[in-house]
């Protein structure tokens, strides 16, 4: 396979942000392998090895590959069935004063691995600023409909009402905990460094005459003009593929919250009473042209559950490395760890704007409440009823007699629910007809829900935006638009 088509860059990285896709792209994965070679040379000269100021300065000045460098290392893999050794060529023939250093005393993984370490810290960077934007504007529906009276739901069956924006922020403390999730990833990755075939460091150990402290210094050398703050202290000839695993660990979780958030939506959506944005142009169903499908969410379903199952490839990879390494890692690789951040990054985006575009119908939430409010207000009437001297229990029998009759006229006839004419109608509940009106204010049934919202979002939300790299993404982050 040539070496174009081996690191051809995911289908998905069409539909992924810019920043995401080149960071995957055949361009950036090649020049990153040219920096890290000259890393090594700048390195190893530094600590007395016969490497010449013009080899350097070619290397610096061909970073970038051009068109025809990228046939000329298509060729060379084709022959040689290897693709750092096709590009080792390649880069010589633009830097040929290097041609005989690149890649000196190194092995394949040492171009491969650093690179993917490279990739994979960057990339959960983007993640994290992305992810920052959505908890931004997820934040501000939440606090717009902070005191909003809605139907709660356990097991989809009405429960106890709750706010739209209370329910919000169950969303926004799982996507938190994702941030969290990621930022540690991230901050844990290490950098391979410079280890040799199978990491004893020997053909480094030769270069240098056998001096153990020039090899020591030349790992962190090179480790710290790459950008990482410390090497892994032991590898094979690969970084530990358990490190894959703590990577792709926190995007299956920010998969699973994406998915029940846009679950979620979807069954709002049946039953009108919140919907994802949806253009005037915008053609639901080829058939049913009343349709409004909510797309973008069922589209954050099925690509969060893609990014779920990506971990179990990395969990079965590292468990078959056999002792130094095996090479059956690198073809699942090459597409799992592109895929999972290119997914990834397509959920968020899609996440983004959807919460940008929500739309609330107070008038639908009304009377679905309206419908179960009175069953639910049966309690407040009993103890209504027993503050004005009635008993306890004589109330509640009649109030389950009423409950019964109107369950009756809703399930069984399909009409209103009409338990609080049933009370109106009933000279029992005379004492209290005057307060029926108070007792059915839906305010008076969502609890601290506001107050929660409100301390949620102060105490929560805004101290995890305040960090800075995210609050200048967040106050960066643009709308997004995107094609259904």
């Amino acid at each position: 396979m040539e070496a174009y088509e081996t690191y051809q860059t995911p289908l998905s990285s069409r539909y992924a942000s810019k920043e995401m896709a080149h960071l995957f792209s055949p361009a950036h994965r090649f020049k990153t392998w040219r920096e890290l070679w000259l890393n090594l040379a700048i390195a190893e000269k530094q600590l007395g090895l016969p490497i010449p100021d013009e080899a350097l300065e070619q290397m610096k000045s061909n970073l970038d590959l051009t068109a025809e460098q990228f046939d000329i290392a298509a060729k060379e893999e084709k022959k040689r069935r290897h693709d750092v050794m096709a590009h080792v060529h390649t880069f010589g023939q633009v830097a040929p004063a290097a041609a005989g250093i690149i890649h000196l005393g190194a092995t394949s993984c040492y171009v491969t691995d650093n690179a993917d370490l490279i990739f994979i810290r960057t990339g959960l960077t983007f993640l994290l600023k992305s992810l920052a934007v959505v908890i931004s504007r997820l934040s501000a529906f939440a606090a717009q409909y902070r005191a909003l009276p809605t139907l709660g739901f356990t097991h989809f069956q009405p429960a106890q009402l709750t706010t739209v924006g209370k329910r919000a922020t169950l969303w926004i403390q799982e996507l938190l905990w994702d941030l969290r999730n990621i930022k540690r990833a991230r901050n844990d990755i290490g950098f391979r460094g410079v280890k040799g075939t199978t990491g004893t460091q020997a053909s480094f150990l030769t270069l240098f005459d056998g001096d153990h402290d020039k090899v020591e210094e030349l790992d962190k050398l090179v480790t710290k003009l790459s950008g990482f703050d410390y090497a892994y202290p032991v590898t094979s000839q690969t970084y530990s593929r358990k490190i894959d695993i703590d990577v792709l660990a926190p995007l299956a979780s920010l998969g699973a919250t994406a998915h029940k958030i846009a679950t979620d939506l979807r069954l709002l959506a049946n039953l009108k009473e919140v919907e994802e944005p949806f253009e005037s142009t915008q053609i639901g169903s080829s058939a049913m042209a009343y349709k409004r499908n909510p797309m973008r969410s069922e589209r954050v379903c099925s690509l969060s559950r893609h990014l779920m199952v990506l971990h179990q490839n990395a969990l079965m990879t590292s468990s078959v490395q056999w002792f130094e390494r095996t090479l059956d890692d690198s073809a699942n690789r090459r597409i799992t760890l592109p895929e999972a951040f290119l997914t990834a990054d397509i959920v968020l985006s899609t996440l983004q704007n959807v919460c940008e575009g929500l739309v609330v119908y107070p008038r639908v939430i009304a009377r679905r409440i309206g419908q179960e409010l009175p069953f639910m207000a049966t309690e407040n009437i009993i103890m209504s009823i027993v503050k004005k001297g009635g008993d306890r229990q004589e109330a509640h029998e009649k109030i389950r007699v009423l409950s019964h009759e109107a369950a009756h006229q809703v399930k069984n006839l399909g009409l209103e629910n009409d338990l609080i004419a049933r009370v109106r109608n009933d000279p029992y509940f005379s004492p209290i007809h005057e307060e029926l009106e108070q007792l059915l204010e839906p305010q008076t049934f969502i609890g601290r829900a506001p107050e929660q919202v409100d301390k949620f979002l102060k105490e929560w939300v805004q101290p995890a935006l305040d960090e800075e790299e995210l609050k200048v993404a967040v106050a960066d982050g643009v709308k997004v638009e995107l094609s259904v």
